[in-house]
């Protein structure tokens, strides 16, 4: 099984980044999830699974999966405790993939980006790397010291939050709004929109979980 699962979930896709993403990988496992799966299935793109509840997709897609290919589809029904996302995330890590791409977790809906978001916690707590990628945002936790290199920057901003608990010894180096022993609260907004300042920044604590949020204004043109 690959080591690496991209995910395409129901939220707002973009072909470009989804086309690099699955051309970075040597055979990913790509899952595709709910309203996702309409993206894979118009842009003939073969996914190893599908999952979800499939109420946002037509019968004809549905039937094409079961009965014209071998892919494996995992129903659900729509009544279920967890998001589709979930389902696919937790799948993946069964399956032994040990990093993992969200594509379409993020979109108009912002209590399913939360979700999404929280979802990473899985598997964070698993040991496998995963992040939350569209083409102005990189989004993952990260549990002690994280470096940010400047030739390597996801985009010109970084902003951290905590995970629902306070983060005590919180610093921050190298950046244009360095920090040093503060405590990070879920309503602290003062780490937000922060810039790389020297080669690389140092983002360290004593413990808890942080969202760390690479950004990056929207360019004139996406796909």
């Amino acid at each position: 099984m690959s080591k690496r699962a991209v995910i395409i979930s129901g939220g707002t896709l973009y072909e470009e980044l989804i086309e690099k993403t699955i051309g970075e990988c040597e055979d990913p496992c790509i899952i595709g999830v709910d309203k996702g799966v309409e993206f894979l299935y118009r842009h003939n793109i073969k996914p190893s699974y599908i999952v979800g509840d499939f109420d946002s997709l037509s019968h004809e897609i549905v039937d094409y999966y079961k009965n014209e290919t071998h892919v494996s589809v995992r129903e659900f029904n729509p009544v279920k405790d967890a998001s589709d996302t979930e389902i696919a995330v937790r799948l993946a890590i069964t399956l032994g993939c040990h990093e993992m791409v969200i594509l379409g977790a993020t979109g108009s809906r912002v209590d399913h980006l939360w979700a999404n978001i929280q979802t990473l916690t899985i598997p964070f707590k698993a040991g496998v790397d995963a992040v939350i990628l569209d083409p102005q945002n990189r989004i993952r936790l990260i549990g002690g010291e994280t470096h940010l290199k400047k030739e390597e920057a996801f985009g010109d901003y970084f902003s951290v939050f905590p995970l629902g608990e306070v983060v005590y010894g919180f610093n921050i180096r190298g950046a244009k709004y360095p920090l040093t022993e503060h405590t990070l609260t879920p309503y602290d907004s003062l780490c937000v929109s922060n810039q790389i300042e020297e080669d690389e920044v140092v983002i360290d604590f004593v413990s808890g979980i942080v969202i760390l949020m690479e950004t990056r204004d929207r360019e004139e043109k996406q796909k």
